[in-house]
């Protein structure tokens, strides 16, 4: 493959200089051949960046990081180059985007890099015996990252943090059913929050892999967007004793919901029939402590200013329940306009329930209080 001026084109990204096929900044689909780029995918690694520095910040161990699926070697290049990391590996099965990652690796005059052209899980097994395994391990696959799940945990040393993201949004959203319990073992409902509960299915599925191989997983951050759902998790070598796992009981005729270990048939404010999700990870998703320090590191990285007002939201609802309100869904409700966001959150607050925004949805809020409290408040307000 030839590097030529016509087919690819040299970018900056963070501050890190990345060579990048020309049509993937040109078309609306970036294509697959000769590599795999994508630029909307920027926020993504954005984030990664500030997940990964404040994670290396307080780690006391080699810092070694894995990246499984890197394509043209964006995100683990600028690891590398905008990280204090001890040395990095990244893997491709495309010959063409190595060589591309290796040509932007000597820009940035990056000496800590190795390069693997191997299947993910064959690479990652080289990584996973004690003393070999990644501090940081990466995945980043088209479509599902359930199959790497078992590779990943075992690639990834006690303390250490293990990141995935899905793209099969419709199997995670509820339109194949199916295919979801398949590859993640558990079952998705329709909902104004679906993007919570697909997120909740993959660290679900990871939780039980992690349990079966006797370690723990901790979530520490999540990122829901348009396209992708990521989990940054901890990784502890001892088994997991934690009541993690249970179902989101959602019912469809009034809006209740909760969180529970076993399965309902009726929902108890209506007694319809309740449509259930899971079995899924029911516990938090974030990470309060860890979320504080990622807003202290923003300031010291050229991300994107979304980074900032993100983790501010999940700051906020880090410690909140699980599952959140939309302003639409109770509008429908109450066959009104939909009150202001500030407003919902500082009524339910004046009425002694606990309220935040979320990041999962703009129009979104996350309370303790049911779905009947929040329709008679509302009212009280109009």
């Amino acid at each position: 493959m030839e590097l030529s001026d016509e087919c690819f084109q040299e970018i900056v990204e963070g501050d890190t200089k990345l060579l990048v096929p020309k049509k993937s900044i040109t078309e609306k689909v970036p294509p697959k051949k000769p590599a795999f780029f994508n630029p909307k995918a920027k926020l993504n690694r954005d984030f990664s960046i500030v997940v990964y520095a404040t994670f290396l910040k307080k780690f006391q161990g080699p810092k070694i990081f894995l990246e499984g699926l890197s394509g043209i070697g964006a995100r683990g290049l600028r690891v590398a180059k905008e990280l204090e990391i001890d040395n990095l590996v990244i893997n491709d099965l495309n010959p063409s985007a190595l060589k591309m990652a290796k040509y932007s690796s000597n820009l940035n005059d990056i000496k800590n890099i190795e390069f693997s052209e191997l299947e993910v899980c064959r690479f990652l097994s080289k990584y996973s015996k004690k003393g070999k395994r990644g501090s940081i391990v990466d995945i980043d696959p088209f479509g599902s990252p359930a199959a790497f799940f078992d590779c990943g945990v075992r690639a990834t040393m006690h303390g250490g943090i293990l990141s995935t993201a899905a793209t099969d949004l419709q199997v995670l959203n509820g339109l194949f059913q199916n295919a979801c319990k398949r590859k993640y073992g558990g079952i998705p409902v329709r909902t104004e929050y679906g993007n919570e509960i697909a997120i909740r299915l993959v660290l679900g599925c990871l939780r039980m892999v992690a349990a079966r191989l006797g370690v723990e997983i901790i979530p520490m951050f999540v990122e829901s967007e348009m396209h992708y759902y990521r989990t940054y998790v901890k990784v502890l070598n001892r088994p997991d004793q934690q009541e993690n796992i249970g179902y989101i009981l959602h019912c469809k005729n009034c809006g209740n919901r909760k969180t529970s270990i076993n399965q309902e048939l009726d929902c108890e404010l209506c007694e319809s029939k309740i449509s259930i999700a899971g079995p899924l990870w029911i516990g938090k998703i974030f990470d309060k402590e860890f979320v504080k320090n990622m807003l202290n590191e923003i300031p010291n990285y050229k991300v994107d200013k979304m980074c900032e007002k993100t983790t501010l939201k999940c700051l906020e609802e880090s410690e909140m329940p699980v599952t959140y309100f939309t302003l639409d869904e109770i509008a429908s409700k109450m066959k009104s306009s939909p009150p202001k966001l500030e407003n919902m959150i500082s009524n339910l607050q004046k009425n002694n329930f606990k309220s935040s925004v979320t990041s999962f949805s703009p129009t979104g809020f996350r309370t303790n209080a049911k779905i009947n409290e929040i329709v008679e408040i509302v009212k009280a307000n109009q």
